[in-house]
């Protein structure tokens, strides 16, 4: 058995035994799962980005200042190593649905639907379907969509004009990004939502959906507003060509809409929380829609479908190795965290944020931005505010407000930080320097968008 194939059998294990135990509440369950995540831990040195590397030695010092000052630490860090196999599950999870849409023929027609659109048509539904398909296959829309864009993006279907070449790639490559960034608001099965609802119980995905979705209308509205504006507009020499269908992206929005109907149908019969469903609507959808391009095979697809997923486990787990680490790394200090440091010990900082009331939600949007610019993944800083804002005593500050702007910081973030993955991916496909993208590029955008999303939260009628 190969080395890729022992740490994808792991994963697998972390998984079931995860998903078991939060069905079931069985801790032996937990246990195994926490076990398997150890070993698979270990397996990956040597494989780790700096930052990954970075967080498992943060949370590595927790674990013994955990030890030192906590009375019974025991609870306490097998709790949290729940936290880190919880997230780990869901990137599992996730993963899971990125292989039938790779092998589909209708995400490749819905992708030159949307290239092909005339400019004034093409940032709205190249930000949009970029929005539908990061659901799906998160990260893997960029290297996706930018491959065909590049390819797309010809000296001669600009007529010549390296100008226009240059300026349609700045468009599609910012409507892209744009688009992939609202994911995490608007799915009800996104990480963002995962970390927002695991670390808030009294929350729901409804109680979040008002601000969320309002604020993915204000970014995607303001972006459309800055591409028409800044343009440019150059005159085609050429007879317009008729607009390819839609049609398959229609197809697409109702195999997404199946899927996420699944995951509140599961929430709904087995009476358990929005994240705890996605973990098992995801895996049922992906298996689901790999039988259905199998079932010319017999057996309406199922039994090839198993043996394909089993097959490629490891291809589709491997990249997803630095993902799982830094989530749950988050995930494991954010829970840490929060017991050593309690409130007494920020009365310094009461003083200042006490009077703030609902305006702190602008500044942890804000925070996780910033900590963005600097390296500071936002999973990190989101997963550990989520922990430690809703214990501190502030008047109108909503649990529902502070999931939602941190949400919103992460998806600005995304949209501008020169050193997340997103960022680099254009980078490498464009040839322009990440901080470019990031802050020329985006500088308009990020320069109208900030203020109507702190007014938005501010002064929301709920």
């Amino acid at each position: 058995m190969t080395a890729a194939r022992q740490r994808a059998g792991l994963l697998a294990l972390v998984t079931l035994a995860t998903l078991g135990h939060l069905v079931t509440g069985s801790t032996v369950l937990q246990g195994v799962g926490v076990l398997a995540l150890a070993v698979y831990l270990v397996s990956l040195r040597g494989r780790l980005t700096p930052m990954a590397r970075g967080l498992l030695i943060v949370a590595v010092v927790s674990t013994l200042v955990a030890l030192w000052r906590v009375e019974a630490p025991g609870r306490l860090l097998f709790e949290a190593a729940g936290r880190f196999a919880f997230f780990a599950t869901f990137v599992v999870a996730l993963s899971l649905l990125r292989l039938p849409a790779y092998r589909s023929r209708l995400v490749r027609r819905c992708g030159r639907a949307m290239l092909l659109q005339p400019p004034g048509r093409r940032y709205p539904i190249l930000s949009i379907g970029s929005a539908l398909f990061g659901i799906i296959l998160n990260i893997g829309v960029l290297n996706l969509f930018a491959g065909m864009i590049e390819k797309s993006n010809t000296l001669a279907a600009a007529q010549g004009r390296a100008w226009v070449q240059r300026a349609r790639q700045r468009r599609m490559m910012l409507a892209l990004l744009r688009g992939f960034s609202l994911a995490p608001l608007i799915s009800p099965m996104g990480i963002g939502v995962a970390v927002v609802l695991s670390n808030l119980p009294e929350l729901r995905w409804l109680d979040l959906a008002p601000y969320v979705i309002g604020a993915a209308l204000v970014i995607f509205l303001v972006g459309w507003g800055i591409d028409h504006l800044t343009g440019p507009h150059p005159a085609n020499r050429k007879a317009t060509l008729p607009a390819p269908s839609l049609v398959p992206l229609g197809l697409f929005c109702l195999l997404l809409l199946g899927i996420v109907s699944l995951v509140f149908l599961l929430a709904w019969a087995l009476q358990v929380r929005l994240p705890i469903a996605a973990l098992m609507g995801a895996p049922l959808g992906a298996i689901t829609w790999l039988a259905w391009q199998r079932r010319h095979l017999g057996m309406l697809g199922t039994p090839a479908a198993l043996v394909s997923l089993h097959r490629q486990l490891p291809w589709l787990l491997a990249p997803s190795a630095n993902e799982v680490v830094v989530l749950g790394a988050a995930g494991y200090l954010g829970h840490l965290c929060v017991a050593l440091f309690p409130i007494s010990s920020l009365g310094p900082l009461m003083v200042i944020v006490e009077p703030l009331g609902a305006a702190n939600a602008v500044l942890a949007m804000l925070l996780v931005v910033g900590l963005a610019q600097v390296g500071i993944n936002p999973i990190v800083t989101v997963t550990l505010l989520v922990g430690l804002l809703p214990t501190l005593p502030i008047e109108g500050l909503s649990p529902a407000l502070i999931g939602a702007s941190l949400m919103v910081g992460w998806a600005l973030a995304l949209m501008s930080s020169p050193m997340t993955a997103s960022m680099l991916i254009l980078s490498r496909f464009t040839g322009v320097a990440s901080t470019r993208i990031g802050y020329r590029w985006n500088a308009r955008f990020l320069l109208a968008c900030i203020p109507l999303l702190a007014g938005w939260f501010l002064f929301a009628p709920w």
